[in-house]
């Protein structure tokens, strides 16, 4: 599955500098840097905008961190893995449309309908970009390969679709969920459209010759060309044996 069994450079390195920013942000968290909500993106809010760039960089404890590392690990490395072309655009543009997507979100509780100062942080949101479009990218392209990623992510992280709910569909919940399945909600949604856009960039479905109509030409085979040249007698014309006509021997056939 891997191009010519190698593993690009970038399908390592990228990962790498992600989870260490990510882990440099919750350092940072820690040392009193990024204090109340400043960070975080905050809806509808202009003090939330700087939310779109750092928020994938904070995380609310070291279990929210750790469970969104895992995830961007594997799923960063399967996007430039198998997608090189485009997986720097997929990534930036995944981060700062999750991002804004989620500011442009009204902060209304999906129970009350009453309206909710939220503060939104984690790499959640581009976890379900890079799942999302890992998935459909697949699908619309085509490729055996690409669809085997796609079943491979349908497998391991499946379950995120339920995460795209809110959880007190689910659980009579004393207080609000601090799960934000807008961001995941808006993740999904954006990681579909770059499947889209990009559907055409890159690995496609492998159409092979005898898929096009009329594929074969006898002036285009070679070796048939060349058999003929060096085989003429195999080619003379051979001699033709007159079709019986049953009715030129009647005659004979009434002697009889």
């Amino acid at each position: 599955m891997l191009k010519n069994n190698v593993i690009s450079k970038k399908a390592i390195i990228s990962p790498l500098l992600m989870l260490a920013a990510m882990w440099l942000g919750y350092f940072l968290q820690l040392q009193g840097f990024f204090e109340s909500c400043f960070g975080a993106i905050i809806p509808l809010l202009p003090e939330g905008l700087l939310g779109i760039i750092t928020s994938p960089l904070l995380h609310g404890n070291l279990d929210h961190l750790v469970g969104n590392s895992i995830p961007i690990a594997i799923l960063m490395f399967l996007l430039y893995q198998f997608y090189p072309l485009v997986a720097n655009k997929v990534f930036i543009l995944g981060w700062l449309a999750t991002g804004l997507l989620v500011w442009l979100l009204p902060p209304i509780d999906f129970m009350t309908g009453e309206y909710l100062y939220t503060c939104t942080i984690g790499a959640s949101g581009v976890v379900y970009v890079l799942a999302f479009f890992l998935f459909f990218s697949g699908i619309f392209r085509w490729n055996m390969k690409l669809l085997t990623i796609s079943l491979l992510v349908v497998l391991y992280y499946g379950s995120l679709v339920w995460g795209m709910l809110p959880e007190e569909l689910f659980y009579n919940l004393q207080e609000p969920s601090k799960i934000a399945w807008q961001a995941h909600l808006a993740g999904a949604v954006v990681g579909v459209i770059l499947a889209f856009i990009f559907k055409k960039v890159g690995d496609k479905k492998k159409k092979y010759i005898w898929e096009f109509p009329n594929y074969y030409s006898e002036k285009d085979d070679k070796l048939w060309q060349e058999y003929k040249e060096n085989h003429p007698d195999d080619f003379m014309e051979l001699p033709y044996k007159k079709r019986d006509d049953i009715w030129e021997h009647l005659d004979e056939l009434r002697r009889k």
